[in-house]
């Protein structure tokens, strides 16, 4: 796999959620040999051993359930001693969702008015008027309960010397959401153990529900960008496809705007992405990254 990776250009990896405990040892001798280089880690990282499939929300932080924010509590903790044996500088935190909205309901929703057409109209926006109340009332606790376990891994990564990197999320459920990111950030503003990471592919997803425009996101985020990941989405809601392919996400403005060559831009693709068209959009990603601040 490492190997692989290097033929199509790429030095540095992302150790993601859906690695197996199983392909750990390989990894970590694959970075012991030089055979590739690992800049960060997604959490949970590897996969919890008692999941099946690539489940990082199979334990959320935000949950009713002590156990269960335990849970992801000891499994964030042990990712964040995986990302130091492997030379990480960062890991990709998700930190939970507003519990009652569990299912992404909502978001599918909107998601399937988009897809018929119907999102600019009235019945519309009525709906998505109905679930931002509805979050607004409920997010406080799940914010709270975000926040304070962020405290606790923050302390971890500093005796670490990690960078936590909250990830803008895909989902309207999801915690922080659009109005919550930007307050987190500026309570962590001090700390430069914890970040925000940007995910090209998700928030783009949330400016095609008209939940948020992608461009003023980013402009009240930008004192706080770590990095992101890129991945563009084919109308609405299909993410991690390769850039430059005819999706959504505006690259050629928004990353000059925002992003420097010294952050880490993983790119975070499907596997159904072909080895052509990654090197076809590499050729054009490569060209654009070298117009970028250097830091």
């Amino acid at each position: 796999m490492c190997d692989e990776i290097r033929e199509l250009g790429f030095e540095y990896i992302e150790a993601s959620h859906g690695l197996s405990l199983a392909l750990m040892p390989g990894l970590m001798q694959a970075v012991d040999e030089g055979r590739i280089h690992v800049a960060g880690v997604h959490n949970f990282c590897p996969a919890p051993i008692d999941v099946a499939g690539d489940a990082p929300d199979a334990y959320r932080l935000t949950s009713h359930r002590p156990e269960e924010r335990a849970r992801a509590m000891r499994l964030s903790m042990e990712t964040l001693l995986v990302a130091a044996r492997l030379g990480a500088r960062y890991v990709v935190l998700h930190l939970g969702e507003v519990e009652l909205f569990r299912g992404h309901r909502c978001t599918r929703e909107l998601q399937r008015l988009v897809r018929h057409g119907y999102r600019d109209t009235l019945e519309y926006a009525r709906l998505k008027g109905k679930y931002v109340r509805r979050r607004v009332k409920l997010a406080p606790l799940y914010y709270e309960r975000a926040r304070v376990a962020l405290h606790k891994l923050a302390e971890r990564a500093k005796e670490l010397n990690l960078v936590l990197g909250v990830e803008g999320r895909s989902h309207f459920e999801q915690v922080p959401g659009e109005p919550e990111m930007p307050r987190l950030m500026a309570e962590f503003a001090d700390n430069p153990h914890v970040r925000y990471w940007h995910d090209f592919g998700h928030i783009q997803r949330k400016h095609n529900l008209l939940l948020l425009n992608h461009d003023q996101y980013l402009r009240r985020l930008a004192p706080h960008i770590y990095g992101a990941h890129v991945n563009d989405v084919q109308w609405p809601q299909r993410d991690h496809r390769a850039p430059f392919q005819g999706g959504d996400v505006d690259f050629d403005n928004l990353l000059p705007r925002y992003f420097t060559q010294a952050m880490p831009l993983t790119w975070e693709l499907s596997p159904s992405v072909t080895r052509e068209a990654i090197l076809a959009a590499r050729s054009r990603w490569d060209a654009l990254h070298a117009t970028l601040p250097l830091s």
